[in-house]
């Protein structure tokens, strides 16, 4: 077998266009498209978490700015929030295998929630948020990419279900309302996550599981319970109907608001019974 001359970034490079073109490459360039994520004179700043996701999204976007049709510009942020050494040079070493030119910066959040005992998770979430908005703010840029995938979405959707008793989404872009002039958006929402797996593992790579203290460790399985929960329901969902997620997506495009008892929108919330007797 003849030996590629390529540095391993650019074999990289070269699989997210030609092995990982219909599974990666064109779901990522749909997202992009259908939402309007980029535009001309965007100065995005991608957020690197240390993960698998937030590095295949770096690549992406380097890829999307080389073969560009718009004209924007990219910074690449990751957050140190308390990593051990080891695992903040694990995220440095990284990049630099992937050649991704990454700016780091360290809070202290992980020492902020580590004795909060409700809902940690959420509240660490918001305040890695804001530090990546004010970072980003800090560089010129106008927006922030997030490495969520498909499966987060419908995770989120079932979630909301099943523990938040809503119908909801996670949107795959956002406007931010306390940095002005801000929004976030996610260009990996239509790739799954199964597919981010076998293109880490094709090379041998090795990411953080998370930017979490509970679960900062390489990868092993561990996250979030109730998330946890939902992969592992929609995996045995999978075996019994391999479009059931497609089908749990839609299901927040296809709403049908005659079939709705109530639904809130703008903070006012609308009942069918308010107009039951005009009909």
């Amino acid at each position: 077998m003849k030996k590629s001359n390529l540095e391993k970034y650019e074999e990289v490079e070269r699989s997210i266009i030609t092995t990982y073109r219909k599974s990666i490459w064109k779901k990522f360039i749909r997202g992009i498209q259908e939402f309007e994520m980029v535009q001309d004179g965007d100065r995005i700043a991608v957020c690197i978490s240390g993960g698998k996701d937030s590095m295949l999204l770096a690549k992406c976007m380097q890829e999307l700015k080389r073969h560009r049709k718009v004209n924007f510009e990219l910074e690449f942020i990751s957050m140190n929030p308390g990593y051990n050494e080891k695992n903040a040079q694990k995220v440095i070493s990284n990049a630099k295998l992937l050649n991704v030119p990454l700016t780091v910066f360290k809070t202290n959040i992980f020492d902020s929630v580590v004795h909060i005992d409700d809902h940690p998770c959420y509240i660490c979430a918001r305040m890695r948020r804001g530090y990546l908005y004010k970072k980003a703010q800090e560089l010129g840029c106008n927006k922030i990419a997030l490495g969520h995938h498909f499966d987060d979405v419908i995770e989120t959707i079932l979630m909301g279900m099943f523990y938040g008793a809503q119908m909801q989404t996670m949107m795959p872009k956002v406007k931010s309302t306390s940095h002005p002039g801000m929004q976030l958006i996610r260009p990996l929402y239509y790739v799954k996550e199964a597919d981010i797996i076998k293109w880490k593992n094709r090379f041998g790579l090795e990411f953080l599981q998370c930017a979490c203290r509970f679960t900062e460790q390489v990868e092993s399985g561990v996250g979030d319970s109730k998330r946890q929960e939902m992969k592992e329901l929609i995996k045995h969902l999978r075996k019994v109907y391999d479009n059931i997620d497609i089908n749990i997506f839609r299901s927040v495009q296809n709403v049908n608001l005659n079939t709705i008892i109530s639904y809130e929108k703008n903070g006012k919330v609308h009942h069918f019974l308010d107009d039951y007797d005009k009909k």
